[in-house]
C-alpha cells in the first residue's frame, strides 16, 4: 500500500516542509478550503505544504466535494500529481502563506453522525451515570451512534456561544432554563466521506476504504449539565447541536498509510460479526495517530496541554464504522462527516474530555498558575491536535482545531 510519496527522503522545494516538526511535510499534502484574508473571493480547494498553500483550482479541483466522490484510484493519482510538482526539482509554483488565507469548513457536510468508539471513555462516563452498569451489554456488539446537527459545524477558530438549556438539578422537583454551567469538550477524529454508496446498497468491509477520504480533527462540544436530563430515552440533543469544531484540513489516507496498525480485540471480548471482520480488517485496520489536548484561559500566557490519547484506543475502526453505517442501506454521500466519538486512553491522564478528567466535576483539574477548571469559563480557549510519526517516515501533523467559549447571548 505504499509507495514513493512515503519516501522520508524526499524533500520540497518548500523550505518549512522539510523543517522537523512541521505538520505538513511533502508526505502529507493535507486538503483545506480557504481564500484570501479580508476577500470575499469564493472558497477554493488547496493543498497544505509546509507553511502554504497551493491552489488547486488549476488542477481540475474546483469543488472539495465532487473531489471526494471521486475513486480511490483517481484520488492517488492525484496526489501522486501533486507530490511530484511540491518536490525538490520541479518548476516552483505560486503558493499563499496560510497566515495570509482564511478557512472555512473543509467540504460541504450533507450529514453528521457522531459515533462512540473509545470504550475507555464509555466506560468512565457510564461509570458516572450507572455505577452498576457502566458499558450497556449493546456496545461490544454494535458500533454506537447518533445523528448530529451539521448546520452547527464550524471550522477552527470560530468563537461558540455558551448554550442556554434545560437543567434539572438533583434536588429540584422542575427543570430550570438557564445557562449550562458545565461546558465540556470532546476529543474526536472525525472521518470524511468519500464516494458513497447508492441508497439501499451496502457495502463489504474490505470495500469501507474506497468509502474513506479521510481524517481530520473534531471537537464534539457538549453541555454536560443539559445532557442528563435530554438524552433518554431519544439520545443527545440540544446538549450537542449548539456547536461542533473541526480542524481545515482533510489528511487523506493515503497519507496515513503507515501509519496503519492491526485491529484488535482484548481476551475474551466478544469479536466483531461476520459483516464486520475480515482478516484484512485485523491485520491493518487500526490507526497510531497520538492526539493532545490544550487549554489556554484568560490569564494564561501560553496554553497548558491537559492529557494525550491516541486513536488506537478506538474499539471500532474507521472500516467498520463506515461498514456498519451503511449496513442497513442508508445511503453515505460525499462529504458526509462521521466523529468517533471521544478517543481516551486506559490511564487517568489519558481522558478525552474534563467530564473524566475531573470525575463528573468533583475533582477540579489545577493549572500550571494555580487556576483551577471543573468545566469550561468563559474566555477559555480549548485546543486538539494530532500528529502520526514513526521511524522511517515523515511525521504527519493535522493542524489546530481551536475554540472559545464566549458568554451565553
Amino acid at each position: 500500500m505504499l509507495d514513493h510519496t512515503h519516501d522520508p527522503a524526499a524533500r520540497s522545494w518548500v523550505d518549512a516542509a522539510n523543517a522537523e516538526g512541521t505538520d505538513f511535510p511533502l508526505q502529507n499534502l493535507p486538503l483545506c478550503r480557504f481564500r484570501r484574508q479580508g476577500t470575499a473571493e469564493p472558497w477554493r480547494v488547496g493543498v497544505g505544504i509546509g507553511d502554504q498553500i497551493l491552489d488547486l483550482s488549476g488542477w481540475g479541483v474546483d469543488d472539495m466535494n465532487a473531489l471526494m466522490g471521486r475513486s480511490k484510484a483517481e484520488r492517488v493519482a492525484l496526489r501522486h500529481r501533486l507530490f511530484d510538482a511540491l518536490k525538490e526539482g520541479a518548476p516552483r509554483l505560486d503558493l499563499l502563506p496560510q497566515a495570509l488565507a482564511e478557512f472555512t469548513v473543509p467540504c460541504r457536510v450533507g450529514d453528521y453522525t457522531d459515533f462512540y468508539t473509545g470504550i475507555h471513555h464509555a466506560r468512565a462516563v457510564g461509570a458516572l451515570f450507572r455505577p452498576d452498569n457502566p458499558l450497556l451489554p449493546n456496545y461490544q456488539w454494535v458500533p454506537i451512534g447518533y445523528h448530529g446537527r451539521s448546520s452547527s459545524i464550524v471550522v477552527s477558530g470560530t468563537p461558540l456561544r455558551r448554550p442556554r438549556g434545560q437543567v434539572k438539578p438533583p434536588d429540584a422537583t422542575v427543570p430550570v432554563f438557564k445557562p449550562s454551567e458545565r461546558i465540556d469538550f470532546e476529543l474526536e477524529l472525525g472521518l470524511y466521506v468519500g464516494p458513497g454508496n447508492a441508497l439501499g446498497q451496502p457495502f463489504g468491509i474490505d470495500e469501507a476504504d474506497e468509502h474513506a477520504f479521510g481524517l481530520g480533527l473534531l471537537n464534539d462540544w457538549s453541555a454536560r449539565d443539559i445532557q442528563p436530563w435530554e438524552y433518554q430515552p431519544l439520545g443527545p440533543f440540544l446538549s450537542k447541536s449548539f456547536g461542533t469544531t473541526v480542524s481545515p484540513w482533510i489528511v487523506t489516507l493515503e497519507a496515513l498509510e503507515p501509519f496503519r496498525i492491526p485491529f484488535t480485540r482484548p481476551e475474551g471480548d466478544p469479536q466483531p460479526l461476520p459483516y464486520l471482520d475480515s482478516p484484512a480488517q485485523r491485520e491493518r485496520g487500526g490507526y497510531d495517530i497520538a492526539l493532545e489536548v490544550w487549554l489556554k484561559t484568560p490569564a494564561m500566557a501560553a496554553a497548558q496541554r491537559l492529557s494525550t490519547s491516541n486513536a488506537r484506543h478506538a474499539y471500532w475502526t474507521l472500516a467498520q464504522m463506515l461498514t456498519h453505517h451503511a449496513s442497513n442501506g442508508c445511503n453515505l454521500q460525499p462529504g458526509d462527516l462521521l466523529g468517533t466519538g471521544t478517543l481516551s486512553g486506559p490511564a487517568p491522564e489519558e481522558a478525552g474530555s474534563l467530564l473524566e478528567l475531573t470525575q463528573g466535576g468533583k475533582q477540579p483539574v489545577t493549572l500550571a498558575g494555580g487556576e483551577t477548571r471543573r468545566f469550561l469559563q468563559d474566555g477559555d480557549q480549548l485546543g486538539l491536535r494530532a500528529y502520526a510519526e514513526k521511524p522511517g517516515f515523515r511525521r504527519i501533523g493535522f493542524g489546530a482545531c481551536d475554540g472559545v467559549i464566549q458568554p451565553a447571548p
